[in-house]
């Protein structure tokens, strides 16, 4: 009799163990691309194709020489450099005469998946929001944040992340 108990014990304790390895978490569904702030952002066409279904024009202002379509961004921050400012302001004078930009905000590895998809989209709306404020319309901007998934820099010195803490600027008829 003695033995049974043993036995119903031993097997109790390994149904609560079994259940204690799983992940308790549900994954969250793929196609959801709704997050907290979201302003319209999504991760469409993140296979790399072009959601818009124009082709990329390779956008300059003649009057002040090539335009910088990638502005950079310091470790953990979303606010626009001063120095990077005038490139945004040219930007902004650009899509007064017409046209779309996608701002895709990129992050280094260093954080969470979730905190870097966060912090590329904070970055997105940051230049957005200063396209905004020099008369772009809200129709000619999209954003969308790749976080941590497309660096230029593999490396992981600091001026690979540099590399990395990005915004670029893609422009589509």
């Amino acid at each position: 009799m003695m033995s049974y108990y043993k036995l119903f014990a031993l097997a109790a304790a390994s149904f609560v163990l079994a259940g204690c390895s799983q992940n308790t978490i549900p994954d969250p569904d793929p196609t959801d691309t709704t997050y907290p702030g979201d302003a319209g952002a999504s991760t469409d066409g993140m296979d790399g194709s072009d959601t818009y279904g124009g082709e990329e024009i390779p956008w300059e202002d003649p009057s002040a020489g090539e335009l910088t379509m990638v502005i950079y961004f310091d470790f953990d921050s979303s606010e626009v450099r001063a120095a990077d400012q005038d490139v945004v302001s040219r930007h902004a004078m650009q899509l007064g005469s017409g046209g779309s930009v996608r701002l895709e905000g990129h992050a280094d590895e260093r954080g969470s998946r979730e905190y870097n998809i966060g912090l590329g989209e904070r970055r997105a709306q940051a230049v957005r929001q200063m396209l905004l404020i020099q008369g772009v319309s809200a129709d000619q901007i999209s954003t969308v944040s790749f976080g941590e998934e497309r660096p230029v820099g593999f490396g992981s010195s600091e001026a690979d992340y540099a590399q990395n803490r990005r915004v670029e600027f893609k422009y589509s008829n």
